[in-house]
């Protein structure tokens, strides 16, 4: 052989050992620094030497006929693998090439073992037999496969899990950096310690060159528009900044404002630099993909920040720079996706979200205590929507994490698609306010859409005599310290009301499929379901206290004469909803009893109610309709779920609010407050427990965070709606008899209106309705298994245990019914009989923190001490937070005797639980409110905004607008609001003064 045939052949020997060492470094460590990517050089590099190498080798081999038959079969296999290796230094190893990747991993690897045969063999330490030998090779390559994708991905996969501290910190100061931290009271941490350039999370153009889809759909987003380019969020950050400083407001940039906040910019008041470009910046795509740690599922931004080694190269400025950076990306993506995306990212999605989408306010932010805010993740981890609650009323088909709803698959060709789809980063949910404000129409498409997709449904479905007024049901009490509802997530007490002995009244349904019938001059009550279908979490969600949710009801006859109307919205669908309706909104307070109205959530001292429907249940609501003697021969009623992304006050405020300066104080003072001296001119104060100041909407729009210097107006999105006729006797017919027709096909329907009567604790108006699905399908456990549910919460135990009896016939390992038997022998007394149901849930619900609250409950009673704390403590594990957790985890460690641990828990026993007392505040506030102290109610019904065709306004509506006027004429300090008559435009209303109290 000739000396250039013979370097040729140690020159392609060192580099098919260089490639063989590298191509496994490089598939099982996979990681982001320069070694790794000059090692991913080197490679491309030596295998297009190789490869060229190979050829030559090949054409002198063919020619000459001078190597080993199985040497010649290997390099074949290099070079057939060289091709592909070739086409993906072109291509890139996207997603999309992963085929060709393995052909060329696998070909390379099997030429390279079939030489190393050869080699091996010839000094002796593989047998002399070809065959032998080729079958050694095979079984190590078919042992290195497996090795190698374990240590690519099991590894990789656990990293960062994110699993929640043995005990969650005493107060606020335990969390994130505490007191002295950067970014405190936010609970987010940067490793290092260190601060992150804005420029960081304003560069998401730097990203579009590869995800061009993504870009454009995460550019009309909400996470976009999150910060001080929201003109909603911005004011609210003003005004708190104005009332308790720039500190507090931290709580909030630590998920709304990374290129604030993180860069040490949120020291200075942000009325000073909200119109520069790191203020306008909003979540860019580093903020959520540079998140490389989520510490617990206790949200307020619990996650650890890590700013990437190599993140200046992808921003360069330098055109080469870029290029070079962009085709490592592309030769192999794999160092670059484990930077931006970590597994919980994809595994634990909804653990993920939870770090921003539930938060707690505590002393450092609220100077008063700790209190949940909205929480989305506590009601879905518990629902049957997340597969991990044994007690929901439905389940999906299969289990759902947030990115299921809220970033559904969309078709696209970006370098990031999976069978030609990505993720959409439009996140579509329910903000109609930003598209509005910014006029992107695709955007408000897409959310609208998204809406009105049949996620919650509408029915009409009885009607009955209203005779008498409704009486007060069972009120559930939940002891957690919460402005958000508490669902199934806790177990409540419940307290029965007047109607505990009260029979159902008969009742006509449903109204589609009878033909239902009432008289001129009667009063009837209808009864309108809202059913969460496709909901994951409490509807509506996220902050609840800023929204316009209700629901409507209109009749209209067949003259055309609007004879009822409940949530009507005034200036023709423009202003403010009338405050009879049905709202699904928390009602909160400060503590002079303002409302809670200007996204100032740090002054909530008291809750005056919460109302939402958790997912996979339903929402009761009755109307009282006076039917006039001036009504046609027919009705059409319409109902509608109604939704504004804000409420219209708040709006007004975010927009044009300011403090009225021609207000009289010193009389307001006087007034409110007998005892002041007219000299006196003390001015309304803004303190962090309250706000009296009075407010008008004439500020300059001037500069505001919108596409236009004007107050949006925004949509009313008609989510779900239903509509029946109704037919109008003479007041001299007899009266229509109660009528209802049962179809197995109805029995959901059956079932949701007995839920929404169940959740109100009008419990025998409820096992009234779960008798009929019963009676349509008695198959089926749900309709005992309910009847059992509201006996039990009656105190009917031996109703409850006859019908949880026959629920277990038809389906003993039912979870659900499984658990309200073990609640049903724990009433009893039977600890061993409840342990063991209780048992049988936790065998397919392992996460369901009631089911191992009352487990380990019952372990604390028989005494069971070290079991409980055992049980107890995986409650925590789901949830921090529980308090009834840490209230029995108290008492074990007491009978224990170790009186640290009780300590422990009674610290945070106590750090959680209701200030009880705070409830006294919303006494003057529900005098002054009548429609907001019906709403309160448990049971309540809702009546007609006044109307031609009614002679008089009903009475509830004449002590309203009594109660208005005594408003007007006391000034009571803190509820002194103008009350715009219905008619007058907002143009008319903003000459006017108007206070935080207002709506």
């Amino acid at each position: 052989m000739s000396s250039s045939g013979s370097s040729v052949n140690r020159a392609l020997s060192q580099l098919i050992v260089f490639l063989v060492v590298s191509a496994i470094y490089l598939y099982a460590f996979p990681q982001a620094n320069l070694f790794y990517a000059g090692v991913v050089l080197l490679h491309a590099i030596a295998g297009v030497v190789a490869s060229v190498l190979l050829l030559l080798w090949l054409a002198r081999s063919l020619f000459l006929r001078r190597a080993e038959p199985l040497v010649r079969v290997g390099m074949i296999f290099l070079f057939l693998g060289a091709i592909p290796g070739l086409t993906l230094i072109y291509t890139g190893a996207l997603r999309t090439e992963w085929t060709l990747v393995y052909i060329h991993i696998g070909a390379s690897f099997l030429g390279a073992g079939l030489i190393a045969a050869v080699w091996l063999g010839a000094h002796g330490w593989l047998p002399r037999h070809a065959i032998r030998r080729v079958a050694a090779v095979l079984a190590v390559l078919a042992v290195l496969a497996p090795v190698a994708r374990y240590l690519r991905e099991a590894r990789w996969n656990q990293h960062g899990r994110i699993a929640n501290p043995t005990l969650p910190p005493v107060s606020m100061d335990g969390e994130g950096d505490g007191p002295t931290g950067p970014f405190f009271p936010s609970s987010a941490q940067v490793y290092g310690g260190q601060k992150i350039p804005s420029k960081f999370f304003m560069e998401s153009d730097s990203c579009k060159r590869c995800h061009e889809d993504i870009y454009n759909q995460w550019n009309s987003s909400a996470h976009h528009f999150s910060s001080f380019n929201n003109q909603w969020y911005r004011k609210s950050i003003e005004y708190m900044q104005d009332s308790i400083g720039t500190k507090p407001s931290k709580w909030c940039g630590g998920c709304h404002d990374p290129a604030v906040l993180y860069a040490g910019k949120m020291d200075t008041p942000i009325k000073q630099i909200v119109h520069t470009p790191e203020a306008q910046a909003g979540l860019g795509c580093m903020m959520c993909h540079s998140i490389a740690d989520v510490k617990s599922t206790m949200g307020q931004g619990d996650f650890y920040l890590e700013y990437p080694k190599l993140h200046q190269f992808a921003a360069s400025k330098n055109p080469l720079v870029r290029e070079l950076h962009d085709f490592m990306i592309k030769l192999n993506p794999e160092p670059h996706r484990r930077v931006f995306l970590k597994p919980f990212m994809k595994q634990q999605t909804a653990e993920f979200c939870s770090s921003c989408h539930k938060v707690h306010l505590d002393v450092p932010v609220n100077h008063y205590r700790w209190i949940r805010g909205f929480n989305e993740y506590d009601n879905w981890q518990a629902s049957g929507v997340s597969g991990e609650g044994a007690r929901s009323f439905y389940y999906p088909a299969k289990a759902q994490q947030c990115a299921d709803c809220h970033m559904p698959l969309e078709r696209s060709n970006d370098m990031g698609n999976v069978a030609g789809k990505v993720h959409s980063h439009r996140f579509p949910g329910a903000n109609t306010a930003l598209p509005t404000a910014n006029e992107d129409a695709a955007q408000l498409k897409a959310t609208e859409d998204f809406l009105t997709s049949g996620a919650l449904t509408v029915d009409i479905f009885a009607l009955s005599p209203a005779s008498a007024p409704l009486k007060p049901g069972a009120v559930a009490q939940h002891e957690l310290a919460t402005t958000f509802a508490v669902g199934e997530e806790a177990e409540a007490k419940i307290t029965p009301g007047s109607s505990f002995n009260v029979e159902a009244a008969p009742i006509t349904a449903p109204l589609n499929r009878v033909q239902p019938a009432v008289r001129r001059g009667d009063s009837v009550r209808v009864d309108v379901v809202v059913r969460t279908k496709r909901v994951g979490h409490f509807f509506p969600g996220g902050t609840v206290d800023a929204y316009d949710t209700w629901l409507e009801l209109k009749g209209v006859d067949d003259k055309g004469q609007t004879i009822f109307w409940s949530g009507m919205v005034e200036d023709n669908g423009k202003g403010p909803v009338e405050k009879g309706a049905h709202f699904y909104r928390s009602l909160q307070v400060d503590a002079h009893g303002n409302p809670i109205n200007k996204r100032n959530a740090w002054a909530t001292r008291a809750v005056v109610y919460v109302r939402l429907i958790p997912p996979g249940a339903a929402d009761t609501v009755h109307f009282r309709m006076k039917i006039s003697e001036k009504t046609g021969s027919k009705i059409r009623l319409t109902a509608r779920l109604c939704y504004r992304k804000f409420a219209w006050w708040g709006t007004q405020f975010a927009f044009a609010g300011e403090r009225d300066e021609k207000r009289d104080y010193a009389r307001d003072l006087r007034q409110s407050k007998p005892g002041v001296a007219p000299g006196s001119d003390t001015p309304a104060t803004v303190t962090a427990d309250y706000d009296d100041t009075k407010y008008a909407f004439t500020q300059s729009l001037r500069g505001v965070s919108a596409k236009e210097e004007k107050i949006p107006d925004l949509p009313i999105v008609t989510v779900a709606q239903n509509e029946v006729a109704v037919d109008i006797l003479p007041a001299s017919a007899p009266a229509p008899p109660p009528k209802t027709q049962l179809a197995k096909e109805d029995w959901q329907r059956w079932n949701d209106y007995g839920i929404g009567l169940l959740l109100q604790g009008d419990l025998k108006a409820a096992q009234a309705a779960f008798e009929r699905v019963t009676e349509v399908d008695p198959q089926n456990p749900d309709g005992w298994l309910n009847i059992g549910r509201a006996a039990l919460q009656e105190g009917d135990l031996a109703r409850a245990r006859t019908v949880l009896e026959k629920a277990l016939a038809l389906n003993s390992k039912l979870a659900r019914t499984n658990f309200f038997y073990g609640s049903l022998m724990k009433s009893t007394g039977d600890y061993d009989q409840a342990a063991s149901h209780f048992q049988i849930v936790l065998a397919q619900y392992p996460h369901d923190r009631v089911a191992l609250n009352n487990l380990g409950r019952i372990l604390f009673l028989q005494r069971k001490y070290t079991e409980a704390v055992k049980v107890l403590q995986q409650s925590l594990a789901v949830d921090p937070e529980d308090l009834q957790a840490h209230y029995n985890l108290m008492l074990c460690y007491n009978g224990l005797g170790d009186e640290k641990m009780a300590k422990e828990h009674q610290a945070r026993y106590l750090r959680f639980k209701a200030d009880e007392a705070s409830q006294a505040i919303t006494g003057p506030y529900r005098q002054l409110n009548l429609e907001d102290n019906n709403e309160r109610q448990s049971i309540h019904e809702h009546v007609s905004v006044p109307l031609p065709i009614l002679n008089n306004a009903p009475a509830k509506r004449q002590a309203a607008s009594a109660t208005t006027i005594h408003i007007a004429t006391t000034n009571h300090v803190g509820t002194d609001a103008f009350v715009r008559p219905v008619g007058q435009t907002p143009a008319a209303a903003r000459a006017a003064t108007t206070s935080g109290a207002q709506r």
